[in-house]
C-alpha cells in the first residue's frame, strides 16, 4: 500500500512536471508569455480538463511559496536608501491609483445592482493587482530595473501594504458577533496590535540577527547550511507575518530589503532562485487547476459582462492616473494593460 501511495504522489509530481514542459515553450513560441502557459496546462490536468489531479488547493498552499521566495529576491535588489527614493511613487501614486480605481470600481458593482457593502469589497479586490503575474511578466520583459518597472514595483508594493488596512475595514463593515460590540473591538484592536508586533519584531531580527547569523555560517564553510540558512530567513519571516494576519510575501519582501546590503546577498540570490523558479510556476499551474469551470458555465453572462467592465474601468483608470503623474502615453498604456486584472487577495475576501 505504501508503494502504491508513493507512486500515486510521483505521478502527480510527473503530471505536473510533463504538463509545464509541453505548454510553457509551447505559448512562449506563440507569444503569449510563459504565465498563461502554467495556467493553460493547470487547466488541462486540473479536475475541470483532464482530472490527472484532482486536489489543486493541497498544491496551492505550497506553491505560494514561490511568490513569497520572488519577493524575498525582490527585496534583495531594493536597497533601503533605493526604496526611500521610491517613497513618492509607493505612497503617492500607488495610494491617488488604488483610490480613484477603488471608487470608479464600486461604482461598477453598484451598476450591476450589488449593494454598496458588497460594491465597496468587490471593487478593492480587484484593484489589488496579482503581484505574482505582474512580477512575472516585467522579469520575462527585463523592465524590473527600468524606471517604468520600478513605478509598477512601487504600486504592487503599496498595494500589498493596503491588505491589512483593507482587511481591518472589511472586519469593522461586519456585524459584531454574539460576544457583543465592546468584545469585537477588544478583538480588532488585538488583532491590529499583534500585527504591528510581528512587523516590529522582523525589522528588529533583521537589524540585529541575521548578518551576525550569516557571518557564523559563512566562516563554517557548509554550503548546504547556508542554504538552509537562507531558506529559514524566508520562511520564518512569512510564517512571523502570517501570525499577526500580515501578508507573507510583503514579509519575505522585508526581509530581503534588511539583507539586500549584507555581503551576503549575492550567494543568498543563488541559493533561492531555484526554489523560487520552480514553486512560482506550480503556483501558476494550482491557480489553473483552481479554476471551476462549471461555475463559469453557469454564469458566464454575468461573469463575461461583469469582469470586463472591471478591467475597462481599471485600465482607463489606471491610464488616465498615470497621465497625471506626467508617465509619456507608452507607459501609461504599458501600466494599464499589465495591471488591468485583479490579484489573489480577493480570494481571501470571500
Amino acid at each position: 500500500m505504501a508503494v502504491e501511495g508513493s507512486a500515486g504522489d510521483l505521478l502527480k509530481v510527473v503530471t505536473l512536471l510533463g504538463a509545464a514542459v509541453i505548454a510553457v515553450p509551447l505559448f512562449k513560441r506563440l507569444g503569449l508569455g510563459s504565465v498563461l502557459g502554467y495556467l493553460a496546462a493547470g487547466l488541462a490536468i486540473g479536475p475541470f480538463g483532464l482530472a490527472l489531479i484532482n486536489d489543486p488547493a493541497t498544491i496551492l498552499h505550497t506553491a505560494e511559496l514561490g511568490v513569497v521566495m520572488y519577493l524575498f529576491v525582490i527585496g534583495l535588489e531594493m536597497q533601503p536608501s533605493h526604496l526611500w527614493s521610491l517613497r513618492r511613487a509607493i505612497f503617492g501614486l500607488g495610494s491617488l491609483q488604488v483610490v480613484v480605481c477603488g471608487l470608479l470600481l464600486s461604482a461598477v458593482g453598484l451598476a450591476f445592482g450589488f449593494s454598496w457593502q458588497v460594491s465597496f469589497v468587490s471593487a478593492m479586490g480587484f484593484v489589488l493587482t496579482s503581484t505574482a503575474v505582474v512580477m512575472q511578466l516585467l522579469g520575462e520583459r527585463g523592465d524590473m530595473a527600468r524606471p517604468r518597472g520600478q513605478k509598477i514595483v512601487a504600486i504592487l508594493l503599496f498595494e500589498d501594504l493596503l491588505i491589512v488596512p483593507l482587511l481591518a475595514v472589511i472586519v469593522f463593515m461586519a456585524p459584531a458577533d454574539l460576544a457583543g460590540p465592546v468584545a469585537a473591538t477588544s478583538s480588532r484592536w488585538a488583532t491590529i496590535g499583534l500585527a504591528l508586533g510581528s512587523l516590529v519584531a522582523l525589522v528588529a531580527a533583521g537589524v540585529w540577527l541575521l548578518n551576525p547569523l550569516f557571518r557564523i555560517l559563512a566562516e563554517a564553510r557548509a554550503r548546504e547550511v547556508m542554504t538552509a540558512a537562507a531558506l529559514l530567513v524566508v520562511l520564518g519571516a512569512a510564517l512571523l507575518m502570517q501570525v499577526g494576519g500580515l501578508s507573507m510575501a510583503m514579509g519575505a519582501f522585508l526581509a530581503g530589503v534588511l539583507l539586500s546590503e549584507s555581503t551576503f546577498r549575492h550567494q543568498l540570490e543563488a541559493d533561492i532562485e531555484p526554489f523560487r523558479g520552480l514553486l512560482l510556476g506550480l503556483f501558476f499551474l494550482s491557480v489553473g487547476m483552481s479554476l471551476d469551470m462549471a461555475a463559469v458555465a453557469a454564469n458566464w453572462p454575468l461573469i463575461v459582462a461583469d469582469v470586463l467592465a472591471m478591467m475597462v474601468v481599471k485600465a482607463l483608470c489606471i491610464y488616465a492616473v498615470a497621465r497625471f503623474a506626467k508617465s509619456s502615453h507608452a507607459d501609461a498604456l504599458d501600466r494599464a494593460v499589465l495591471m488591468a486584472q485583479g490579484g489573489e487577495f480577493a480570494f481571501g475576501l470571500r
